[in-house]
C-alpha cells in the first residue's frame, strides 16, 4: 500500500531518537483546464461524481473561454473557413472530438 506515490513519505525522529517514515495521503489539488492551465471554477472536492465536474461540454476539462475557443474553431473547419493546420497542437484534440460529433 505505502508503496504508490499516492501517499506522501514524511521522515520523523522520534523522542526516544528513532528515525521513521510516517505515510499521509496527499491533498487533492484544484483541477486545472487542459489548454491554458488556470483553475477550473465551480468545482467541488468534496460531494459525489456529479458535483465534482460541469454537465455541459467539455465540464471538468476545460474552462470557459477555452470551450468557447474550441467551439469556435470546430465550426469554422466545418464550413471550411479554417484549416485543422491552423490549430495548435493542445487544441486540436479536442476540436477532433467535437466535430466527429
Amino acid at each position: 500500500m505505502h508503496r504508490s506515490h499516492s501517499f506522501r513519505r514524511l521522515k520523523r525522529v522520534t523522542k526516544s531518537g528513532r528515525k521513521v517514515v510516517h505515510y499521509r495521503r496527499k491533498a487533492a489539488s484544484q483541477p486545472h483546464c487542459a489548454i491554458c492551465g488556470s483553475e477550473l471554477n465551480g468545482i467541488s472536492q468534496k460531494g459525489g461524481k456529479s458535483r465534482r465536474t460541469n454537465s455541459r461540454l467539455f465540464g471538468g476539462v476545460l474552462c470557459a473561454k477555452c470551450t468557447a475557443e474550441v467551439i469556435k474553431m470546430g465550426s469554422r473547419i466545418e464550413r471550411g473557413d479554417m484549416k485543422l493546420d491552423d490549430i495548435s497542437v493542445k487544441q486540436r484534440s479536442f476540436v477532433l472530438q467535437l466535430v466527429a460529433h
